[in-house]
């Protein structure tokens, strides 16, 4: 119950931004939203499953593309996020059943091909998706202001259905047994833990909103091309907010959200010339200090109260 309030306590909040900031400001508060999508979705496979998932990218620009592909087509913008979400989860389903037998290091490999693999099968049709040349997407016939506001509000909209699903994932049978997956598989699978079945629905679970949180985006920025929405960086700052935030927790990710865009802006604003080399180096430090996220080394200093979310 009390991590429904703190829910509900914070999308209150966030909801309330509107009112007080700018365009710029809303801008921040609308890649925050996304930022946590992207690592509370990595969170169900990464975090509590313990597979080291690149997949992220591939999600994020299937379900652009998807979107783009269907709009394009004359579909509603709701049918073409919708269609985005249920071909990214499709996709997920399917490649799980290649990939998923895989461990470690050897599945982390596996999945970051995926990514590269469909930027490649992109670039191929160029009559389909532009190829190289990327997609343009209708444009809202609304003020910048009202766009804005609609977008912001969808990215939260769309965050709020995430954590909420993280938190059920959490108190129910599949939290379990994706915590056991993590300690120990074989041992799982001897108790009766249908492993492959729990890694499926995980990894599922890790793409269905990131496919939305794709659709999202690319709307919210009117074009897309293969090196934008394939990035490496989709697949590895959903790691780093995790980490930052809490491994296998359920707000560590937004918290590693927030902390990641604000050193993303701090050094963009002040090494500009060397924004990337600083933000890693900050990132390195970071995780060397709080190497189980921020939750994590705040329950060891109370070590007198419940296990906090």
């Amino acid at each position: 119950m009390r991590a429904w309030l703190i829910l509900a306590a914070i999308v209150l909040a966030v909801a309330l931004l509107p009112l007080a900031g700018s365009n710029y400001f809303l801008r921040l508060a609308t890649t925050v939203c996304m930022y946590a999508v992207l690592a509370q979705s990595w969170n169900f496979i990464g975090g509590l499953a313990g597979y080291p998932s690149f997949a992220t990218a591939a999600f994020f620009g299937l379900g652009a593309y998807a979107s783009a592909i269907l709009l394009a087509n004359g579909a509603p913008l709701p049918v073409a996020w919708a269609g985005a979400g249920l071909v990214a989860v499709a996709f997920a389903a399917l490649i799980g059943g290649a990939i998923l037998h895989l461990r470690g290091h050897y599945f982390a490999i596996a999945s970051l091909i995926v990514a590269e693999m469909l930027r490649e099968l992109v670039n191929s049709m160029p009559d389909f998706t532009g190829g190289g040349k990327g997609m343009n997407l209708p444009i809202l016939r609304i003020s910048v202001a009202a766009e804005a506001q609609f977008f912001f509000y969808a990215m939260l909209g769309l965050a709020a259905v995430c954590a909420a699903t993280a938190i059920v994932v959490h108190r129910n049978k599949l939290g379990f047994g994706l915590r056991c997956i993590q300690q120990n598989e074989d041992a799982a699978n001897m108790l009766g833990v249908n492993t492959y079945a729990y890694k499926t629905a995980a990894l599922s679970l890790s793409a269905v909103y990131v496919g939305i949180a794709g659709a999202i985006y690319a709307s919210w920025v009117k074009y897309i091309e293969p090196p934008d929405v394939f990035d490496v960086l989709l697949a590895l700052k959903p790691m780093v907010m995790v980490l930052l935030g809490g491994l296998g927790t359920i707000f560590g990710p937004a918290i590693g959200a927030v902390l990641l865009l604000a050193f993303e802006e701090l050094v963009s604003r002040n090494f500009l010339t060397i924004h990337a080399a600083a933000l890693g180096i900050i990132i390195v430090v970071l995780i060397l200090f709080l190497p189980n996220g921020l939750l994590s080394t705040l329950r060891s200093w109370m070590p007198h109260k419940e296990q906090a979310t």
